[in-house]
C-alpha cells in the first residue's frame, strides 16, 4: 500500500462518521461539517510540516468544489486549477478530480482533465466508506498523482513554468 510517511499523514486525519450524500438533506449538512473539519485539520497539518500544496472551497451546497493545487519542482512552483463535483452516490463513490489545463497531456487522465485514480485509490476508498472524505481524497488521490505525473510532464516538456 502506501509508504510510512503517507500512512502517518492519513493517520492524523479525522475519520468521518456520517454516511450521507447530497440527496440526504439534513444528514448532508452534518457530513459537510465533518468534511470541513477534516480538510481544516489536513491543511493545518500540512502547514505545520511546511507542506502546504492546495486550496479548496465549495459552492454553498457543498456539491461543487474548486481551487488550486501546486507542485514544487526544481525550486519552481507549478500551479493548477482543480475542480470536482460530489457524486449523488457519495460517499459510496469518490469524486473525480479534474485538472482541465492538463487534459490530454498524460495517459493517466480521462476526458475533461479528470485524473486517473481507478487502480490504486478507488479500492482503498471503497474499503473505507464512509470514513474517508475529501481530505483523504486529496492526501491519497491528488497528492500522489501530482508527485508522479507533474515531474514526468515537466521532463517531457508538456508542462512549462509560467515565467518561462
Amino acid at each position: 500500500m502506501a509508504d510510512e510517511a503517507t500512512r502517518k499523514v492519513v493517520a492524523a486525519l479525522p475519520l468521518l462518521r456520517t454516511a450521507a450524500g447530497p440527496r440526504d438533506r439534513e444528514l448532508w449538512v452534518q457530513r459537510l461539517k465533518e468534511e470541513y473539519q477534516a480538510l481544516i485539520k489536513y491543511v493545518e497539518n500540512n502547514k505545520n510540516a511546511d507542506n502546504d500544496w492546495f486550496r479548496l472551497e465549495s459552492n454553498k451546497e457543498g456539491t461543487r468544489w474548486f481551487g488550486k493545487c501546486w507542485y514544487i519542482h526544481d525550486l519552481l512552483k507549478y500551479e493548477f486549477a482543480i475542480e470536482f463535483d460530489i457524486p449523488v452516490t457519495y460517499p459510496g463513490t469518490a469524486p473525480e478530480i479534474a485538472i482541465p489545463e492538463l487534459d490530454g497531456k498524460t495517459a493517466k487522465m480521462y476526458r475533461g482533465g479528470k485524473i486517473c485514480l481507478t487502480d490504486h485509490f478507488r479500492p482503498l476508498w471503497a474499503r473505507n466508506v464512509p470514513k474517508f472524505g475529501l481530505a483523504h481524497l486529496m492526501a491519497l488521490g491528488l497528492g500522489p498523482w501530482l508527485a508522479v505525473e507533474i515531474p514526468d510532464l515537466i521532463a517531457k516538456g508538456l508542462v512549462q513554468h509560467k515565467e518561462k
